[in-house]
């Protein structure tokens, strides 16, 4: 088995000299919209030793706590005998220990990218980065140490955030979650911090609670909040931000990206509880300062916590075994990338790999040179309702072959409230292999009116292609006939009002009918319906009389009652008229008496 990196990194020169390293080897073969972005010029190596950017948000989702610095197993030239032995790779074993996820913990990284893949298609949220950061913050779970719901079997807990190291976060939650009534800790397998987890928390296992320590929670809500504010995270200044908005380090940035990258090139399912656990207890604090690189909780140590020990530790973690050989994870199936062969057993220092036949791949994204039109360019749907067909182009080389794996951004242009599905006005998204990208659903506002639909082919000139889409007006709900939900005699005496209420039902072929609008109007008579300047009356916002009311609709079970009525000094038999949208009219009487004398 080939060496596995497991030194900790610390601050400084050689930490960015490692970082830059462990970067150049990895991002030689990135897949496609992630390397090859349109911020690809902004290549990791370049950026190590510079500042990072500012996150998003005042909290860091971890709260700035320490994580593992661990690296993937990299090419190192300068060391003879070094691993070539990254999954996917030639002559590379895709049963490496390092590429092994705990069961639980690979479901609950796919089962959120399945999720917010239907609920915000345009973030492209790879389940790889939820294991990177899983694997930097906890260890994967501690190796998969999780029960068969998905919730850690003893807590993981980060340092106390007392300013000793750390950042400074009082207690927001009463110890609910971290067990500390003083100050916050990060918690769980994707270490939220209580107060970012009242903000993030999710039920990713469809059983009723939002936990921080089940892995299937814990994921979705990572995964929730690295697709906030619109992020496209195929776009690398997206990815970064998200990132940083976990943790803000650079530091950070380049462990997660390297495993990122690194399960990209292929894993493989281990059972729980055997996973590969971070080498030794110690990480570092991700914080700038001397002691960054100490162990919260052990003497001498920044952020340590009298009497409890290592429990302060970012990460709760039991050590690893001696031999990290003696890991026995379960091989793919299906012939995955470096799967090892009778004739290329994947082991370093044996020989040489046996090159894999060539294949004509499919054109990529550089031979983008048009979009076209798939389907109507005009759509259209009711305000409040989902559009029926999503705005589809396909992308074509310069012989008009399809072309895959090209990134084409849709952009919702004009006043308009309509949004894609995940209420972003913009999408990024993938061609197939036959060259088609279709945008995300298009869920329409209540604004009325026509505005464009962009798809643009990212990085490339081709011309970009427009949709013309429109926002029709509810149809206003029609009634064909309108009743007394009763048949008691309305009568008042004069200068009063009628004590009883006066309630209707509007109904369409027998269907009671919600939101009908109604206008109520006192008239003259049946035959001559003029409205009457004297009898029965509302009274209008202002407190003023009136004799006719328009604004009123039937409610959700077709019914409307109406405002009090009063009366005038006028006694006699009156007609007040309801005519409901949809040509359903009724008439009612209403009976004034005089006032007996006082």
């Amino acid at each position: 088995m080939a060496p596995l990196i497991g030194r900790r990194l610390r601050k400084g020169a050689a930490t960015t000299a490692v970082a830059a390293a462990a970067m150049a080897a990895l991002t030689a073969s990135q897949a496609p919209g992630f390397a090859n972005s349109d911020h690809g010029d902004q290549n990791r190596e370049q950026r190590a030793g510079e500042e990072a950017p500012a996150p998003d948000g005042n909290t860091p989702i971890d709260g700035g706590s320490s994580y593992h610095t661990d690296l993937p197993p990299l090419v190192t030239p300068d060391k003879p005998g070094s691993s070539i032995d990254l999954p996917g790779l030639p002559g590379g074993s895709s049963t490496k220990p390092e590429a092994g996820i705990p069961a639980s913990v690979l479901a609950a990284y796919k089962k959120a990218e399945a999720t917010l893949r239907d609920s915000n298609p345009g973030c492209n949220l790879p389940w790889e980065l939820l294991a990177a950061i899983g694997k930097v913050e906890s260890g994967q779970a501690g190796g998969g140490n999780v029960d068969a719901n998905g919730t850690t079997v003893s807590p993981i807990l980060g340092p106390v955030l007392n300013g000793d190291g750390f950042a400074l976060i009082k207690d927001t939650d009463g110890g609910a979650y971290d067990g500390d009534s003083t100050h916050d800790r990060a918690v769980g397998p994707m270490q939220f911090i209580p107060s970012t987890w009242a903000s993030w928390g999710r039920d990713g296992n469809g059983d009723g609670e939002k936990d921080p320590n089940n892995i299937y929670d814990a994921a979705l809500a990572a995964g929730s909040y690295l697709c906030a504010d619109g992020r496209d995270l195929s776009v690398k200044a997206d990815l970064d931000r998200a990132i940083l908005g976990y943790n803000h380090s650079q530091e950070y940035l380049n462990t997660v990206l390297s495993w990122f990258e690194y399960y990209k090139r292929g894993t493989h399912e281990v059972p729980d509880g055997t996973g590969v656990i971070p080498s030794g207890n110690d990480s570092g604090s991700g914080d700038k300062g001397k002691d960054s690189g100490r162990n919260p909780g052990k003497d001498g140590g920044k952020g340590k916590d009298p009497g409890k020990g290592k429990e302060n530790d970012a990460h709760t973690l039991p050590k690893p075994n001696d031999n990290p050989d003696t890991t026995t994870p379960t091989p793919p199936t299906g012939g995955g990338p470096g799967t090892p062969t009778p004739g290329n057993p994947g082991t370093p220092g044996t020989g040489s790999p046996t090159p894999k036949p060539p294949t004509t791949p499919p054109s990529t994204p550089s031979g983008t040179s048009k979009l076209t039109t798939v389907g109507a360019k005009d759509l259209s749907t009711t305000a409040g309702t989902g559009f029926d067909r999503s705005p589809r182009v396909k992308a074509v080389d310069t012989a008009g072959k399809p072309v895959a794996d090209a990134r084409v951004r849709y952009e919702i242009l004009g006043d308009t409230d309509t949004r894609f599905l995940g209420l972003v006005k913009s999408a990024t998204v993938l061609t197939a292999a036959d060259g088609t990208a279709t945008a995300p659903k298009l869920l329409a506002g209540e604004k009325t009116g026509t505005f464009t639909v962009r798809a643009t082919a990212v990085g490339r000139q081709a011309a970009p292609v427009e949709f013309t889409a429109t926002v029709k007006a509810r149809p206003v709900p029609q009634a064909d006939a309108l009743a007394r939900i009763d048949d008691k005699k309305l009568t008042a005496h004069t200068g009063a009002s009628f004590a009883d209420t006066l309630t209707v039902k509007a109904t369409n072929k027998g269907k009671a009918m919600a939101d009908v609008p109604v206008t109520a109007t006192m008239i003259t008579s049946a035959k001559d319906p003029k409205p009457s300047d004297k009898g029965p009356y509302f009274l209008d916002d202002k407190g003023k009389p009136v004799r006719a009311l328009a604004a009123l609709k039937t409610d959700g079970l077709g019914r409307l009652t109406l405002p009090k009525i009063l009366t005038d000094d006028h006694a006699g038999t009156f007609l007040l008229r309801l005519t409901a949208e949809g040509g359903a009219v009724l008439d009612i009487e209403l009976t004034v008496t005089q006032a007996p004398a006082s």
